[in-house]
């Protein structure tokens, strides 16, 4: 059996193919070389890249076989994420790898900014002693604004109390209630500029946040405070800053990111006050193994078909033990609906009952979609991609979900509307210690037989002699019958009979079935 093709587009930790594991074929590239990037994609399942590998649209549409693009390190800038998703292409980061590594960093710049260690050092190693140019300041009791109150701001306010520091929080999307918990005072961005002696910026930079503390912040804040950014270079107006500084509008400031990286001019530079540092946020070993390890473990699950919790195009995140049985099982269900609807519905409702619901089901919601989408386009369907495609084609999917279930102890139905108004339906479920897939109901028909790769089901008038003449055309046609179940609605004398069968039926031959007993409708399921 050939493994799966995994391409290392720049250095990662020993650590990294440690984790991989010997499931897999490794191949290596120099992912900053364009001519030797490009063809090295052709035949991969996953690559793995940091930041100097463009996966651009260029570069997904010369990977033909990848499945999964794996970041070893937070940022994913230099991935195309939009035609990734489009191209059903799994993109996966490690999002926590290097908090600590950041979080150290940013009370490292703030500490040496309090303390002119840069200078000091420079000027020292340069001949001169000069310890009265270089006094500092203390941490004790002064106040230190945390602009973004995430994960790595909160491990900065955390060391920083260590300090006896107070500290004062901005974050529009954490509670007062929860900054509280965690130690901070949350106030509002014009309060924590006014009163802040330091300033550590941890933001996202986005169309939001981008030059958020600029020209205008910067008229707000103590002439005597020093700003530190170790989150994302745009965050922190770098001109806006050189100005203040140089009119003494603020003190100090310590900087890892730019704008533009690489940066090696800036009237910054100029600045005895200012320390700076070449984005250096994530470069310990712990962060770099951390991050290699976390995306390896990734790659793993996606190409073993689950879904990842570090993915960042596919919703749905860690999936409970309980939970994973029900999806193969529901994407066939979606695979069933589309063969029996002859089309993509308009709306889909995927509809979950029993107590599998005490669990987070999202998954089974991508599933059938999945399932809808597999058999009707000619490009592969992914957990990735099959939300777009439903948008694509104006299908709307809810989860719905109910502990109550009366027949079955869980049972999932795709309930679609189609676009005559029509609705149609399939149910199933997973029965017995083996976990067995059965299908439960269709269009109303009461029923219960396994899934089988060949199955058909057909609609007709209940009357005697029709089971017997579809056995026979079968029979003559060398089409063997595996299992059979027949229900019916006795107020409408309308009856379903499906089969199982061990071979794919011709279409000719449910051509001649169909005319023999006038059925209302024959749909053939081929799950191959």
């Amino acid at each position: 059996m050939t493994k799966p093709v995994v391409l290392i587009a720049e250095e990662l930790s020993p650590a990294t193919i440690h984790a991989l594991g010997p499931d897999f074929e490794v191949r290596h590239v120099n992912g900053a070389d364009r001519s030797a990037l490009l063809p090295a994609l052709a035949d991969v399942d996953a690559v793995l890249v940091r930041s100097a590998t463009q996966m651009d649209a260029e570069a997904l549409a010369a990977a033909r076989t990848l499945k999964v693009v794996a970041r070893a390190g937070v940022g994913l800038d230099n991935v195309d994420i939009e035609a990734a998703t489009k191209a059903g292409v799994m993109v996966v980061n490690a999002p926590t790898s290097n908090i600590t590594s950041a979080a150290e960093l940013a009370v490292a710049l703030l500490l040496a900014c309090a303390r002119n260690i840069a200078p000091a050092n420079t000027s020292l190693k340069g001949g001169a002693w000069k310890r009265s140019q270089y006094g500092g300041v203390e941490l004790l009791e002064k106040k230190v604004g945390v602009v973004g109150f995430g994960r790595i701001g909160q491990l900065v306010a955390e060391r920083l109390r260590g300090f006896g520091m107070e500290i004062l929080a901005y974050d529009p999307y954490v509670s007062a209630q929860r900054a509280g918990q965690l130690g901070a005072q949350l106030v509002t961005l014009d309060e924590l500029l006014a009163e802040s002696d330091f300033i550590t910026i941890h933001l996202p930079k986005t169309p939001e946040t981008l030059g958020l503390i600029g020209k205008e912040a910067l008229t707000k804040v103590k002439p005597t405070v020093r700003i530190i950014n170790a989150a994302r270079g745009g965050v922190l107006d770098e001109e806006a800053l050189a100005e203040a500084l140089r009119e003494g509008r603020v003190a100090g400031a310590g900087l890892d990111v730019f704008a533009t990286e690489p940066c090696t001019q800036s009237p910054l530079f100029e600045f005895e006050s200012v320390v700076v540092t070449p984005h250096l946020g994530a470069s310990t070993e712990e962060a770099q193994e951390k991050a290699g390890v976390a995306v390896a473990k990734s790659v793993r699950l996606a190409l073993g078909g689950d879904l990842v919790p570090d993915a960042v195009n596919v919703s749905g995140g860690a999936v409970a033990e309980e939970v994973k049985p029900g999806i193969e099982l529901v994407e066939t269900l979606g695979r069933i609906f589309t063969a029996i609807a002859g089309a993509v519905p308009v709306s889909l409702d995927v509809d979950v009952r029993g107590e599998i619901t005490r669990f987070d089901v999202g998954v089974w919601g991508l599933a059938a979609q999945k399932g809808i989408f597999r058999d009707i386009t000619e490009d592969p369907v992914t957990y990735v991609n099959a939300p777009l495609l439903a948008k694509e084609r104006g299908c709307e999917v809810r989860l719905l979900t109910s502990e109550l279930s009366e027949d079955f102890r869980n049972v999932t139905t795709l309930r679609g509307t189609m676009a005559d108004g029509t609705t149609r339906s399939v149910s199933g479920t997973l029965t017995g210690p083996k976990m067995v897939p059965k299908v439960t109901e269709v269009d109303g028909f009461d029923l219960e037989i396994p899934i089988s790769r060949h199955m058909a089901f057909f609609g007709y008038v209940d009357r005697p002699g029709v089971i017997g003449v579809v056995g026979q055309l079968l029979g003559e046609a060398r089409v063997n019958i595996a299992g059979m179940q027949v229900s019916r609605h006795d107020a409408s004398g309308r009856a379903m009979v499906a089969l199982t069968v061990d071979s794919a039926i011709p279409p000719e031959l449910v051509d001649e079935i169909q005319a023999a007993i006038g059925t209302e409708v024959v749909r053939v399921v081929n799950l191959v």
